[in-house]
């Protein structure tokens, strides 16, 4: 047998979880309250615009009044007010929204779109902090008489009239908890009341202060305000941190809402936590600065603010994350970043490639987080050429050098670390690009799986053949038909005693060069990769290619010394200077270093 039924859910059993989980934070009240008042506002303005409403003419303003003797917080308003039967219908009914009501009343007219709540929760935070909540009224229909609703935090309430309120609006008097009362700190309330309301429309006074006085210049016309402005704006909202570079403006009215500011900062010198570097709004009311799930994630090496006053103000962030909208205004702001770069490059290259050291972090992060951005901006990367010092996108490196070594890419990733390398790249007039940042081992392998065919290769991981001397002919010592070359390789193997070490000789164009240390490019990745995944040191050193140089002086003195022995340690010498450009000795390897120097130094006396 089967049966039907509903779950029966009664205010008895919703009100407790309301007032204990509704919001993580017990201050969020005031952002709430203070931002239904400003809800009750916007709706007389745009009652008095249509003629619908009695009053005209008023100076608007919401104020906070906090009595630490009576244990108080009141906050009052002169918006729309409310008579018994609206207090029964919105406040006494649980999740009925006020402001959602009237905004599918008079959606499509502008002024409607500046109501801030949604869900008709909001007005219950209250009960976080105070054990009874009182709330007097005047409608703005003089003909209506004044109310006070009054209720301790039960399911019950008193609603009954008073003598008629001086003014139209709203007064909520909140009879603090005692495990509240560090609400009525009047500077610590402050803090809080700007965190939230300081840029909302209507003037805002807490114990006679006003405390919004910074304007919300995101909802300007960015031709309408001067370079000053947004470094003012920016010093208020991060203080104590370096001017930026240069910002993005934008407004956005359809298909959503969507305004802001975002500003390019200078690179630090290392990257510092996302939390807090952009802070969301919703209709100017501060939502949170920890929105990092919410936005792609390399969006917060920039800072700035945003405004979307299509999200609610108390949903919760793992929501937000699955939400379509969001995900469209994601994509929106990517779009308008990388359209800001590509005509910055276009336009004025060279300012462009004046930032770039600074903002190359989070164009290189986006470019591997997003493939719609990395289709924005690939076109607008530079890199550093060793050739001239100047700036080269990876086009117009692949041209140059076609026919030098096609589809292949030099780079250097430590200047000093590999400076005879470069400088003997130089000598044969051979370019490579500068990719020395945390960031540039994932770059290349992403570089790499988006443009076909293209190789990129460390200089010290290969030898091009331009360095080598083809026509230089290996020359027959002995009766066994051993070459030069073949003696040079049998005498460094000797003396660097390991099968774990190849030795390899090549008579190189420049002379200047004893030797170089070679590590395979895909081996050196993987080890890099090992090494950052696993958070733990690796010898890159331990398996490696020695390349002996053929046409060095030293390098043939070495062969035709009298003695194997300091034949062997001035081998031993020269690989261990190639050891060195690849890494600082220490310890027992760097004291027989420096005693083999002594002894060497002793063959000259």
């Amino acid at each position: 047998m089967s049966e039907e039924g509903k779950i029966s859910v009664t205010a008895e059993d919703m009100l407790p979880i309301i007032k204990k989980w509704l919001y993580s934070e017990h201050d969020i009240f005031i952002r709430e309250l203070v931002s239904n008042a400003s809800d009750a506002i916007s709706k007389h303005k745009h009652l008095s615009l249509l003629g619908e409403s009695d009053q005209k003419d008023i100076d608007y303003k919401i104020e906070i009044a906090i009595n630490e003797t009576e244990k108080t917080i009141h906050i009052k308003d002169n918006g729309l007010g409310l008579n018994g039967e609206e207090v029964k219908k919105y406040i006494a009914q649980l999740a009925f929204s006020g402001a959602q009501e009237f905004f599918e009343k008079h959606k499509g007219n502008d002024d409607s779109n500046q109501v801030i709540g949604k869900f008709g929760l909001g007005f219950y935070s209250a009960f976080m902090v105070a054990g009874t909540v009182e709330v007097k009224s005047q409608s703005h229909r003089l003909d209506e008489k004044s109310i006070v609703w009054k209720c301790d935090g039960s399911t019950s309430y008193t609603l009954d009239t008073l003598d008629s309120l001086k003014t139209q609006g709203t007064e909520i008097i909140l009879h603090m908890n005692e495990d509240s009362e560090e609400f009525l700190n009047v500077d610590n309330f402050k803090t809080t009341l700007k965190k939230y309301s300081e840029f909302i429309h209507t003037p805002l006074f807490l114990n006679g202060e006003q405390v919004n006085t910074q304007k919300a210049i995101w909802n300007l016309q960015p031709s309408t305000l001067e370079q000053e402005d947004y470094d003012k704006f920016y010093e208020h909202m991060f203080p104590m941190q370096e001017k930026p570079l240069f910002h993005l403006h934008f407004n956005v009215d359809t298909p959503f809402q969507l305004k802001g500011i975002l500003y390019f900062q200078k690179v630090k010198p290392q990257y510092e936590s996302l939390k807090g570097r952009i802070k969301l709004f919703c209709n100017q009311v501060f939502v949170s600065d920890a929105i990092e799930d919410v936005f792609p994630s390399y969006l917060f090496m920039l800072q700035g603010v945003l405004d979307c006053p299509d999200i609610p103000l108390n949903v919760s962030r793992s929501s937000l994350q699955g939400d379509p909208q969001i995900k469209r205004i994601s994509q929106h702001i990517v779009k308008k970043i990388a359209d800001k770069l590509k005509d910055l490059y276009k336009e004025d290259r060279a300012t462009y490639e004046t930032f770039w050291p600074d903002i190359s972090p989070f164009v290189k992060f986006g470019m591997m987080q997003d493939e719609k951005f990395y289709k924005r901006i690939a076109s607008s990367v530079i890199f550093k050429s060793t050739l001239d010092d100047k700036y080269t996108t990876l086009d117009e490196y692949l041209e140059r050098n076609k026919d030098k070594h096609e589809k292949k890419v030099y780079y250097v990733s430590d200047l000093d670390a590999q400076h005879s390398y470069l400088e003997l790249f130089k000598e044969q007039n051979l370019e490579a690009i500068l990719l020395n940042d945390p960031l540039d081992n994932h770059l290349v392998q992403h570089l790499e799986m988006k443009n076909e065919g293209v190789a990129f290769t460390r200089i010290d991981s290969d030898l091009d053949d331009i360095l080598v001397d083809k026509e230089k002919d290996s020359t027959i010592l002995d009766s066994e038909d051993k070459t030069k070359e073949d003696k040079i390789k049998a005498l460094f193997e000797s003396a660097i005693g390991s099968d774990k070490i190849s030795v390899r000789v090549e008579n190189l164009k420049s002379d200047k060069m004893s030797g170089m240390i070679l590590l395979p490019e895909q081996m050196r990745r993987f080890q890099e990769m090992s090494m950052f995944n696993n958070n733990k040191e690796m010898d890159l050193l331990e398996s490696h290619t020695y390349v002996v140089n053929a046409q060095n002086s030293i390098v043939d003195k070495a062969l035709n010394m009298h003695k194997s022995d300091d034949a062997k340690m001035v081998c031993r010498h020269l690989y261990d200077l190639a050891l060195l450009e690849q890494k600082p000795f220490e310890g027992k390897k760097m004291s027989e270093f420096v005693s083999r120097s002594t002894e060497i130094l002793s063959l000259l006396a």
